[in-house]
């Protein structure tokens, strides 16, 4: 991968912002759970319950923050957001020591992390076209897709063997001090938005809607809302199950768990290489179709995980199924924000946000339901069947055949043209 916008100052200060961030947020993915089934021994339900907490937010808070983020300077919203998380998080292994730790603190922090993540990801998502111009969203969300993806291949290595040498609490430390070291960088970043300016007539509910019918008038828009929303409830029920099957049913230590989702970790670092000559190949409307469905395909290895070599084919097939979210992600994450006035860049990524994120928590309460009711197992065997119904939306809209979409156009299905 070229050099290209890493050669900006600017940009260089988020790069290197998100990847300490990452790290660490891929270690408290991993060590939250952890801390919940080996500290507390949570039961099925309550994992999902946390599970939910940690994406509620989406639910509660994400169509009004995507108002307010068009109404502030979006990088100073991501430092705030990036200080409060650091401060939540450390109150985890401090409630530990003071042998004071809850199952409802846990959800209490996963519930006002999230809430955190949702304006910080609604900001970030809003700031990058300012950042890098729209002509450079491909190749910047590219690069911080490959931020991520590299995070997922380490953070669980780390978190695993930090769980196995110290605890899952001293884990959710470092991922507090990252966010803290995140902010700094965002501090770095020398070029400052030009305060939104404010209407006096300006109203927080008028403003929510304008974001929801722009999404929601846009065929193309709703296609990709309708794929994601449903990619990521059968994704949550995985997320809610998954930890506890090695955990519990394999009996996988702690360090051998976080080596499993490294290898599929190496699938989004791929992932984030192939995505733009993928892209060239086939298209970026066929690259979305293609990676959505190649990405689930790969996840129904996952549910044959089992001692010995078939927990390495469900790693495999969880690295097949990052290389397809990443070429997914990257193509229809840049054609929402070409397409969106500056203006109405934090509402749209707000909606989108509220009606894909918002489906997490769903799914991670059936995920609970579902284990305590038909077993752990069965019910990751349900959400890799189920997530292959994501591919639909997309394969019966226009952007099943389109090679090309178009950033400049306007918000129709004639923003896209073949």
């Amino acid at each position: 991968m070229r050099v290209g916008l890493l050669r900006d100052h600017d940009f260089r200060q988020l790069f290197t912002a998100d990847t300490i961030s990452q790290v660490g947020t891929q270690v408290s993915v991993l060590a939250l759970p952890l801390v919940a089934v080996l500290n507390l021994q949570a039961s099925p339900l309550e994992v999902g319950i946390l599970t939910a907490a940690e994406t509620a937010a989406f639910l509660l808070v994400g169509l009004p923050a995507g108002a307010l983020v068009d109404r502030v300077r979006r990088r100073g919203a991501m430092v705030i957001a990036d200080l409060l998380r650091a401060v939540l998080l450390v109150s985890v292994p401090v409630a530990w020591w003071l042998d004071v730790l809850s199952m409802p603190q846990l959800y209490l922090v996963g519930l006002l992390a999230g809430v955190c993540t949702v304006f910080f990801d609604v900001s970030y998502q809003s700031y990058l076209p300012f950042l890098v111009g729209k002509e450079h969203l491909v190749e910047g969300n590219s690069r911080l897709e490959l931020v991520r993806s590299t995070a997922q291949i380490g953070g669980p290595t780390v978190a695993g063997l930090l769980v196995k040498a110290v605890g899952g609490p001293v884990a959710m430390l470092v991922d507090g001090v990252s966010y803290l070291v995140s902010a700094l960088f965002l501090g770095r970043i020398r070029r400052i938005e030009e305060r939104p300016e404010r209407h006096p007539d300006a109203h927080l509910g008028r403003e929510i809607l304008e974001g929801l019918r722009f999404v929601v008038g846009n065929r193309l828009l709703r296609a990709i809302a309708a794929c994601t929303g449903t990619a990521n409830f059968f994704g949550a029920i995985v997320q809610a199950t998954l930890v506890m099957f090695l955990a519990r049913e394999l009996a996988l230590s702690p360090a051998l768990i976080g080596l499993f989702f490294t290898v599929g970790g190496l699938g989004a670092l791929a992932g984030a290489f192939l995505v733009r000559p993928i892209t060239q190949l086939v298209g970026a409307g066929p690259a979305i179709w293609l990676g959505i469905l190649v990405g689930d395909l790969g996840g129904l290895l996952v549910p044959l995980a089992a001692p010995g070599w078939r927990l390495w084919l469900a790693a495999a097939g969880s690295a097949l199924f990052g290389i397809g979210v990443i070429v997914y992600n990257v193509n229809q994450v840049s054609f929402r924000q070409g397409i969106t006035p500056d203006a109405l860049l934090g509402r749209m990524n707000a909606t989108m946000r509220f009606i894909v994120w918002g489906t997490l928590p769903l799914g991670a309460l059936a995920g609970g339901a579902l284990a305590s009711a038909i077993g752990v197992h069965e019910a990751l065997w349900v959400a890799s069947v189920g997530a292959l119904v994501a591919v639909v939306p997309i394969l019966v809209s226009p952007l099943r055949s389109m090679r090309e979409l178009t950033p400049a156009a306007p918000a129709g299905t004639e923003a896209v043209r073949k």
